[in-house]
């Protein structure tokens, strides 16, 4: 049991180091536009390029690595990313920098659908979720605490510092990796055609298309949340940074919620996610002005933004258990593509109608992803 708890403490860090790699630059943009001179907008491409990077290779990536030993591609894909980190510390010219991003982005699929699968192997069944839910963990801290430290590190000191951070995580992790995690050879290897053949399948695409509407429902009114604070509620900027800091937190609480939720009765949890969701957007619609509010709102948001990571996973990966390596890779390319989406309509009802409507996203990608979930239920209540 303790060496299981291990392995997932180790591919819980590692998640955290390759989520924070990927999301940790956004905290940093002002800094390598100044560094490289270029303006803010051209620095947001090491951001988004590596998001192409991501959403191109998870389908295709986890398919490739799904039969060689898994500790093996643990320490592949972090060696790349230490060397992509350590790159980027040092070169001056920022098309280097764009290349040391792109290259691990096309590997990060691979290990975080890796340390998925792992970590529903290592205990039974009806556990696994539980287990998946301490990865979500990582990647929740990857994506809303990192951004804050190594923002934080580059106020303080310069912009080689903060970027060691992300080098040091990864070289920790690939440290432990190499000392305690044992041989994981594949039991079983999957061809293929057999793993390529849950894309004939309905409950796939359904799957797919609510994992989309979710991310675009959260990420669609996240990515502007610290513009909506300072804009709607008139929030000072360092309280909008402790506001961040609760969602961060909250989402952790969603993740350990998830998995005890997911493991009793994922039907029920799956279905109340939508108006749940729904409801909170609409108070905020309503009281986003008031301050005590919008503290409520965010500690509510991001419990339930911590329960749709993990059922956007499940969703997929209950779909095609038969493959779980490329169902992992379906989730991550569908929750890439729908928090791109979400964010670039919510930009679009921001420029039209104001920063209060950014809110709309999220109720109308929360209205379509509920008839979707009735959908895929439906399919399996008639089997």
């Amino acid at each position: 049991m303790q060496r299981k708890n291990l392995l997932i403490f180790i591919l819980t860090i590692g998640v955290f180091g390759i989520l924070n790699t990927e999301m940790g630059f956004i905290g940093i943009l002002p800094n390598i536009a100044n560094h490289f001179s270029v303006s803010v907008s051209t620095a947001g491409w090491v951001v988004s390029i590596f998001a192409i990077g991501v959403a191109i290779s998870a389908p295709t990536m986890p398919l490739l690595f799904s039969g060689i030993n898994r500790k093996k591609v643990m320490i592949v894909v972090l060696s790349v990313f230490v060397v992509g980190n350590i790159i980027s510390i040092f070169t001056s010219n920022f098309t280097v920098l764009l290349i040391a991003r792109i290259i691990p982005a096309l590997f990060h699929p691979v290990y975080v659908s890796l340390a998925f699968s792992a970590a529903a192997d290592s205990v039974s069944k009806e556990e696994a979720p539980k287990a998946i839910s301490k990865i979500f963990i990582g990647v929740s801290a990857g994506m809303v605490v990192g951004v804050p430290i190594v923002s934080f590190i580059a106020s303080v000191s310069n912009l080689q510092l903060a970027m060691t951070f992300f080098a040091i995580v990864n070289i920790l992790v690939l440290i432990a990796t190499l000392l305690f995690v044992p041989s994981m050879p594949v039991k079983e290897k999957i061809s293929y055609g057999t793993q390529l053949n849950v894309l004939k399948k309905s409950v796939t695409w359904l799957s797919i298309i609510i994992v989309i509407l979710l991310n675009s429902a959260v990420f669609g009114v996240y990515s502007y949340l610290a513009e909506y604070l300072q804009t709607v509620t008139n929030i000072a900027a360092n309280i909008t940074s402790l506001m961040l800091f609760t969602y961060g937190a909250a989402n952790i609480i969603g993740n350990i919620l998830a998995g005890r939720l997911l493991t009793i009765n994922p039907i029920k949890t799956i279905l109340s996610l939508p108006f749940l969701l729904g409801i909170v957007y609409i108070i905020q619609f309503f009281m986003g002005y008031l301050t005590l509010a919008m503290v409520i709102i965010i500690l509510l948001w991001g419990i339930l933004a911590g329960i749709s990571a993990n059922i956007t996973q499940y969703v997929v990966t209950s779909a095609a258990p038969e493959a779980p390596d490329f169902a992992n890779g379906l989730f991550l390319s569908s929750a890439n593509i729908g928090t791109t989406i979400g964010t670039a309509v919510g930009g679009f009802f921001i420029s039209i109608m104001g920063t209060q409507y950014v809110i709309l996203v999220g109720l109308l990608s929360v209205i379509l992803s509920a008839v979707f979930i009735f959908l895929r239920n439906n399919m399996y209540s008639a089997k």
